[in-house]
Formats: structure tokens, sequence, C-alpha cells
């Protein structure tokens, strides 16, 4: 039989009763590809109204709007643009796809290197300025002419690539592969990625000793009050005269004032990035595109697909996969299970307990109990043998260190 989803209704009340469809809704256009793997069971579509979950893109989403809102489930990387500190208060779990768009911002960056490394986007526009000449007299200007757009090889330089998540990995490797010395940092290496990394690419232990290195730096780091305005006059100046500057992960993590007076000064050469402004465009050092990182037609499969998989998990199981507020949890279903319990706390010591007490005194039998927790918040699998009456879940709701609790009948 299918889960029966038991959300929070659209009332100050953490618990939830059954609703006979699962509404999620779409902000942005989402791969049909993810959303075919919904089913019957859910409604969906950017006019669902009241959703119990959200799949966005680019838009912004303020969790505070939304009542019986379950979770969030971003279909790229970053989730600045959801109110994530906000969701976590609420109970509400925020997922994002991370390495699903990967290879497609790897590319991009190594493409935009190209169009500047051999002034293609100069040549381009010579030689369209080409057009009303007959076949004869454009062969002879661009012959004429093509020194002026004499560009240089990547081999050789070096690549400093700051942020070593999945997409940093891949421009690591990328730029290694193309003979070029790559040297990556990352202040928080998470292990995973870094076995990743090839053993051509030199992992430095700080940020001065890429600075003053690279010749070309590529920004591949999350939107956070760490990272925003982190490429600033004082980072700037630690830079080689005529440094190349990519950006491809968030505008805000880059100064736009302090690249402008470098790009004037002559200490950055170049500012490649994805986030076009009015000021960036008239400046005939920036090389901008419109935010294509992740626009390929595999990136938005990929990351819809990921997304629908993790959100249908959890709405279905209370399993979660790839959250960026909660921790890790999976959980077997047993074949003495009749519902699963799901609580959300803060992770302090006693919780485990205090659930446990409530269950047993209502001679609730536990078949299994799986606590996770990532510090701050703690996630409970409760699985148990009696659906539990109203009064019952009604007490655990009435802990103030509770955030949420969900039943998932089976």
């Amino acid at each position: 039989m299918r889960p029966c989803i038991r959300p929070r209704p659209p009332v100050a009340h953490k618990s939830a009763a059954c609703k006979p469809a699962v509404r999620i809704k779409t902000l942005n256009n989402i791969a049909a590809e993810g959303l075919a793997l919904l089913g019957p069971d859910y409604k969906a579509g950017p006019k669902v109204d009241h959703p119990q979950a959200i799949i966005v893109r680019s838009s912004s989403v303020n969790t505070g709007k939304y009542p019986g809102l379950l979770a969030v489930a971003r279909a790229g990387a970053g989730v600045n643009n959801i109110t994530v500190t906000e969701a976590t208060k609420a109970g509400i779990c925020v997922f994002n796809t991370p390495g699903a768009n990967a290879n497609a911002v790897a590319e991009l960056v190594f493409m935009m290197l190209g169009v500047w490394a051999r002034n293609l986007h100069q040549a381009h526009d010579f030689c369209r300025q080409l057009s009303a000449l007959n076949d004869e007299k454009i062969k002879a200007r661009t012959e004429a002419e093509k020194a002026n757009f004499k560009g240089f090889e990547l081999a050789g330089k070096t690549l400093g690539v700051i942020g070593l998540g999945q997409i940093g990995i891949k421009v690591a490797n990328g730029g290694a592969f193309r003979r070029m010395r790559v040297i990556g940092f990352d202040p928080n290496p998470a292990l995973k990625n870094i076995h990743l990394l090839s053993p051509e690419v030199i992992l430095s232990r700080s940020l001065t000793e890429l600075q003053e290195s690279a010749d070309i730096i590529s920004l591949h780091l999350p939107l956070n009050d760490k990272t925003r305005g982190l490429i600033n006059p004082d980072f700037i100046k630690r830079l080689k005269p005529g440094t190349a500057l990519l950006n491809y992960a968030r505008g805000p993590v880059v100064d736009e004032g302090a690249v402008l007076a470098a790009l004037d000064s002559g200490q950055l050469g170049i500012y490649i990035n994805d986030f076009p402004s009015r000021s960036l465009l008239r400046h005939q050092r920036v090389i901008t595109t419109p935010h294509l990182g992740a626009s390929t037609g595999e990136s938005e499969e990929q990351c819809a697909k990921m997304a629908v998989s993790s959100l249908k998990n959890y709405l279905e199981y209370g399993t979660i996969s790839h959250s960026v507020n909660f921790p890790a949890a999976e959980a077997i279903i047993r074949h003495n299970t009749a519902c699963r319990l799901i609580m959300i706390n803060n992770d302090i010591p006693g919780m485990i307990g205090f659930a446990s007490q409530i269950l047993g005194s209502s001679d609730i039998n536990i078949a299994s109990y799986n606590n996770q927790s990532n510090g701050r918040i703690g996630y409970n699998i409760i699985d148990i043998e009696t659906r539990p009456a109203p009064e019952v879940i009604q007490a655990i709701e009435n802990n103030p260190d509770v955030m949420r609790v969900r039943l998932i009948n089976f």
C-alpha cells in the first residue's frame, strides 16, 4: 500500500491530517522528466495552492508564506534564494541537488576561458562586419587582420580554483587535463570530493598561496555570510597584475565596485562572469553570460530528477538525502510497522527518552528508532506497531523543543 502523508494543515498546529493528494507547487520551469517521477498521487504545477512542497530553480522562496509547507527542493546547488533559517525553525526540510549541474558549469567555464584566451568574441564580431563583402574580399580582409585577434594557449598557465565542491573539482581536473598548473583551495573541504581530485592538482593550505601564484582564478563557492563580498580590494591587491577572474558561482561573492576599479588599474586583466549588471555590461574588460551556468537540457533534467527523488522519499517515507538544513536519515520499513512517526526537534539531550517515554506510557511498541543530528537539528524516524491516538501526538508536540511532528501511515 502507498503510504498516506499526514502534513501539517495551514494552522498553528505542528502535526497534520491526512490529505488525498500531495500538493506540490513548481516555481520556474521544472524539467518534465523530473515531474514525471511524481506519479498519480501528486498534484504538481505553478498554480497549486496551499502546497505541501515546493520545487524551485532560481525564484525566491519565502517559506513563511506557506503555512502547510513540509519541504522545498531546489533544482540546483545554491539555496540563497530560499529562507533556509526560517524554514529550519518551522521544521521545513530544504533540499538541493549537488553535482547534478556540475558538468554543465565546468564545461561553460572552459568555453568562456577559450573565448577570452583566443579573442573569439571580438573575432566573431569582426567576421559579422564582413557580411556585405564578396568572398574574395572577405578572404583578403581576414588574412590581413587576423593578427589583431592573436591569443594564447591555456597550457602552462596557473589556474587557481577557489571552492572544491563538485563543480570546483571538475574545473580543477579540467585544468590539469589541459596541462595547466592547477592550485585548489577550499576552507572546509569534503573528503568525498577531495578523493576525486586529480593527483596533478596542488591542494593549497592557504588562500594567499593561490592568490600570489594564479594567472587565472575561478570561483566556485556557495553564497553565505562568509563568502559574500569575498573578492574585495584586500583580496585583489594580493593578485598578480593582469590576473583573470571568473565567477560562475554567485554574483554577490564579488564586490563589483572593487573589480571594476581593478580592471581600470590593470590589476585585473579580465572579469568573466555569469551575472550581468548595468555597470559590468558597460566595461570593455568584462565578458558576461546571462546566467547560463546550468542551462543545458541534460543539467535541468538531472537536477529535476534528483530534486523530485529526494522530495518523494521525504514525503512518503520521511527519509532524507541532500538536505542543506536537516541531517541525512534512512530507515527500512519493517513488516510489523503500522506507521512512521517523524519528530523534528532542537538537538538537545533527553529528546529520544522523551519521545520513547510518551509512546511507552501509551502502550505503543516501537519497532525501530533512528535518530540523526547535524549539531542543531535532531531528526527522529520512529516506526511503531500501533497508530497513536491524537492526544499522544499532541503530547509530543507540546514539548517546546519539538519543531514538527509528522505521521506517515502504511
